[in-house]
Formats: structure tokens, sequence, C-alpha cells
């Protein structure tokens, strides 16, 4: 059974910083690609930001030069470094494990709050 379980999320005022991890109970985690996605109240889940096995990246818009996604595949787990948080960045965080080889093979995180008040 695959598990991912994030972690960091919490309360932070707007300009602060937050660091999010996801440790993954998968056999291979170096052939799957990661991501991070978020829902706010009301909204659709979308991309915040995704790593392949090889380490390359990619973000939404609205996180660009703000938030950095990495990965340790020695850990089997991956980050998001969110810093100059915004109040638009409250959301339900969630981690996502795709398989590069079949993409049947993905899996949800249960997710992390996030709220960016002051």
């Amino acid at each position: 059974q695959v598990q991912l379980v994030e972690s960091g999320g919490g309360s932070v005022q707007p300009g602060g910083s937050l660091r999010l991890s996801c440790a993954a109970s998968v056999r291979f985690f170096n052939l799957y690609a990661m991501g991070w996605y978020r829902q706010a109240p009301g909204k659709q889940r979308e991309l915040v930001a995704a790593i392949s096995p090889g380490g390359s990246t990619n973000y939404a818009d609205y996180v660009k030069g703000r938030f950095t996604i990495s990965r340790d595949n020695a850990k089997n787990t991956v980050y998001l470094q969110m810093n100059s948080l915004k109040l638009e960045d409250t959301a339900v965080y969630y981690c996502n494990a795709k398989s590069v080889t079949n993409a049947l093979y993905a899996y949800w995180g249960q997710g992390t709050q996030v709220t960016v008040s002051s």
C-alpha cells in the first residue's frame, strides 16, 4: 500500500515562510514524478509545482520565484519551500506521486493546511 504523508503546514503571516514535506512509502521512488497541488475553499485543485525523477521542475506562474520544489531520493521525500507567502496561498496542499512508467500508478496524500493571515 502506497502512502504519502505530508507535514509542515500551519499558520503564518503574509511574507512568511513554510516548508512542506511529503514522505512516500513507495518502491522505486526515483521512478515517480512528484508534485504539490493545492485546493482553496470553493476552488478546484490546481498544480503548484512538480519535479521529475531527474530533478527537472515546473511551477505555476503564481508561485514562480517564491516556491521551490526539491526531492531527496535517498529519503523518499519531496519538499516545497514556500517563501513570501501571500493571503491567496491559503489552501490545503496535497502531495502527488505519479509513476513515469505507468500513469495508472498515481497517489495522493491526505493534505496539509496552509493558512496565511494577518
